[in-house]
């Protein structure tokens, strides 16, 4: 019932120069996939009035995927988030006021199905941002809501009132309100005397996830996009749902995941629970697929520490045992690692734009199994922090041609800038965007990685972070020597002899090789061998 179709659907010759032979782009059809999370307002303009919109992402899919196998002009992506894309009164739009809509500023249904075609023929799964914690304060429902409070139960059956009394409009049980000022909640100021839930804002009013008919709408929001051909949902704001009640939050991630896969057996649902290790572990238990991996991601997470500290065979320890973790809870489980996010500040301005390090942030991540999320600008370095529209700049197609570039998010003061964008970056070799087009062709080419039970390896080198990843009987192992020097490893013993170089990913030039029983890498680099 879960998930994986396993489905070969085909197997595409493909030369790759320099580092090994004719190797096999692998496409299966299952819920693995590259992510690309795209924040539509500022990825590209298609019409010129500033906004980005569907038919911007739809322009630029060959960016993406060009689904041509004998080149290596595209990213290589297979699986798209879309930030929150129905009609909202706020740029980012995470508050809704119609959930079967597109919001005008990005286009219309009819663009939005084109995407879903285009993406569909070219094995690219789209997944959307799914916003059912709280609603916008302009929707229809909070609206009809607050004009009910003011109207004293009628006592009727049917009420005898032309507007509906508060005893009898169903939507005033849609959100959770009280005579009595509690924390996190607003005074509706019309009727006054009474108050309302909206933990993230006033401009937010939660849902009240107890009530059945709640549930019901949620579901039919769901059924409906599923329907339109979505591969799934981004669900946000999963631990507020019931606040500071993790256990009643499982409850309806799991009643939720339940009613979509009734609708779509492998719909995909990835979930942010921005917390700590424990916290993230226990949501599993809710069935649903992946939540993102906050312990690794950011500044602070393991991906950047390892940089720094280069304990190579500490990250390859902790990857086996969060791996194990989340398997125990749900065998199906599919990690979802990332570096940055829409809410957190750039990778590259956290790296010091250090080429190098960002290479090699991104080599640790995007080799980890599971589902990899590469937040829309991450592979061209692009930098922002502070507020959240800093975090949300446009998309750097070129440093001199503004075609199809965005305005920049109201309010934005960000004024740090990258020297090249797309453009650019695709006629050097050396760019951090030709960087990410081979990783991923690497992963597109060795199944194992994303789907592969990691073993971690201590190759005597305390710099160096290895581990094998074993999945259908293939093993391959993954190598990164995170040192300032150039590391030799002894490969010699039985259960590595017949490996060869299967891909190579160098930050700073060298070479690799493996001869003999001995594997020599360059500083700051990466090889997958294979039998």
């Amino acid at each position: 019932m879960r998930k994986v179709l396993g489905i070969i659907l085909c197997f595409v010759m493909l030369l790759m120069g320099g580092c090994s032979d004719h190797l096999q782009v692998n496409l299966i059809d299952d819920n693995y996939r590259n992510y690309y999370e795209i924040f539509v307002r500022s990825f590209y303009d298609s019409d010129g009035d500033g906004i980005g919109d569907i038919r911007g992402i739809t322009e630029k899919l060959d960016y993406l995927k060009d689904n041509d196998f004998k080149t290596k002009k595209d990213l290589g992506i297979d699986g798209i988030w879309l930030m929150p894309i129905m009609p909202s009164p706020t740029y980012h739009k995470y508050d809704v006021t119609d959930y079967y809509s597109i919001d005008p500023q990005y286009g219309t249904m009819e663009d939005f199905e084109e995407l879903i075609r285009k993406c569909n023929e070219r094995g690219i799964k789209v997944i959307i941002d799914l916003v059912v914690n709280h609603t916008s304060a302009q929707h229809p429902w909070f609206l009809s809501a607050k004009k009910s409070l003011g109207i004293d139960p009628c006592g009727q059956k049917v009420c005898s009132y032309p507007e509906l009394c508060r005893e009898h409009n169903p939507y005033v049980k849609y959100y959770n309100f009280s005579q009595e000022q509690k924390a996190g909640y607003h005074s509706v100021d019309m009727p006054s005397g009474w108050y309302y839930e909206g933990q993230f804002w006033d401009q937010m009013p939660d849902l009240n996830l107890d009530n059945p008919e709640v549930r019901k709408e949620i579901e039919n929001i769901g059924k409906f996009w599923i329907e339109k051909g979505v591969a799934g949902f981004r669900v946000d704001a999963v631990t507020s749902f019931y606040t500071g009640n993790t256990t009643k939050s499982v409850e309806f991630l799991k009643d939720f995941n339940e009613r979509m896969e009734a609708y779509k057996k492998d719909v995909y649902i990835v979930g942010e629970v921005w917390s700590d290790a424990g916290t993230i572990t226990e949501y599993y238990k809710s069935g649903a697929d992946s939540f993102f991996n906050f312990p690794f991601a950011d500044n602070s997470g393991k991906i950047v520490s390892v940089i720094r500290n280069r304990d190579g065979v500490g990250f390859s320890k902790s990857l086996e045992e969060w791996q194990s973790k989340i398997k125990s809870i749900d065998e199906d489980a599919i990690d979802a690692p990332f570096i940055s996010n829409h809410d957190q500040s750039r990778s590259a301005g956290f790296l010091a734009q250090n080429l190098v390090h960002m290479k090699m942030a991104a080599s640790l991540y995007q080799l980890m199994p599971g589902n990899t999320f590469i937040y829309y600008g991450e592979e061209i370095g692009m930098i922002g922090s502070g507020k959240d529209e800093n975090k949300r700049l446009p998309m750097v197609w070129s440093v001199t041609n503004q075609k199809g570039i965005t305005e920049a998010p109201p309010y934005a003061d960000y004024t740090g800038t990258i020297e090249a964008g797309v453009a650019e970056q695709e006629k050097d070799q050396n760019s951090l965007l030709q960087f990410y087009k081979e990783l991923i062709r690497i992963k597109n080419e060795n199944p194992e990685i994303q789907r592969g039970k990691v073993t971690s390896l201590d190759l005597e080198n305390p710099a160096v972070c290895a581990y094998s990843l074993e999945y259908n009987g293939s093993k391959i192992y993954v190598i990164h020597n995170l040192a300032d020097e150039q590391a030799d490893l002894d490969l010699s013993g039985d259960k590595y002899s017949d490996l060869k170089i299967r891909g190579e990913l160098k930050t700073n030039g060298g070479k690799i090789t493996l001869k003999n029983g001995r594997l020599t890498m360059p500083s700051m680099s990466t090889v997958v061998l294979k039998y």
